[in-house]
């Protein structure tokens, strides 16, 4: 067969190492030798000897999941064999976490991780249910976390001289070292009399960065998600 389709610019490349790598801009490959963990439904592609099961976060996780929406559905990828993730097109990226690190990242821009890797699920301090229930899954450990994202993602230095208000559909995720808080830009007879509809951000105060998309999740979207 010939023909731009058939060029290497599309064609999936041999494996070099177990692990992770970007295939291109809106796919990861996992190679996989043992185990490693992919958000449900996120698996385009498969070969080798490969067995998928999916994976429950625990009473407490599936109760806030239930109230918030929010949540982090996974499965666990086990055997030998390589694997191929993406989500809806999004542009996809490598986190590498080291002994340390904690990297905080919205439940819905999570693709796929290395077994190596602990994550808990964590509301965001001055976000109870009330001020929307800003869940967020907490990676530690060493390894390596797949993520995605709508477009390419700002990443924005925060430093105690500068703290960082992001919309709280935006956000992505931030590293350790960072606090969080609800933040109201609007007063209410602003928001009565029309307002900028931007009336609470997530504050970021602290020493980090703080990682954001360029686009808000409509609520039709986010409760596909």
């Amino acid at each position: 067969m010939k023909g731009d389709l058939f060029s290497s610019r599309h064609m999936a490349q041999p494996a070099v190492a177990p692990g992770m790598t970007v295939e291109n801009a809106k796919c990861l490959r996992y190679t996989v030798n043992g185990e490693m963990l992919a958000r449900q439904g996120a698996m385009i592609a498969y070969r080798g000897n490969l067995q998928f099961e999916r994976k429950g976060q625990g009473v407490g996780g599936m109760l806030k999941r239930a109230v918030t929406g929010e949540g982090l559905p996974l499965m666990a990828v086990r055997g030998q064999g390589e694997a191929w993730f993406a989500h809806e097109a999004q542009n996809c990226f490598i986190v590498e976490v080291e002994p340390g690190d904690e990297f905080t990242v919205n439940g819905r821009n999570v693709l796929c991780f290395d077994a190596t890797l602990s994550y808990r699920i964590a509301t965001v301090k001055g976000a109870g249910i009330t001020g929307g229930g800003l869940f967020n899954s907490v990676f530690t450990g060493h390894g390596e976390l797949g993520l995605v994202c709508e477009g390419n993602p700002l990443v924005i230095p925060v430093s105690p001289q500068y703290p960082v208000y992001v919309d709280t559909d935006a956000v992505v995720g931030w590293t350790a070292g960072l606090q969080t808080s609800l933040h109201r830009s609007q007063s209410i007879g602003s928001m009565l009399r029309g307002g900028s509809g931007e009336a609470v951000q997530l504050a970021l105060q602290g020493e980090g960065y703080v990682v954001v998309r360029p686009s808000e999740a409509t609520p039709q979207k986010a409760g596909q998600h």
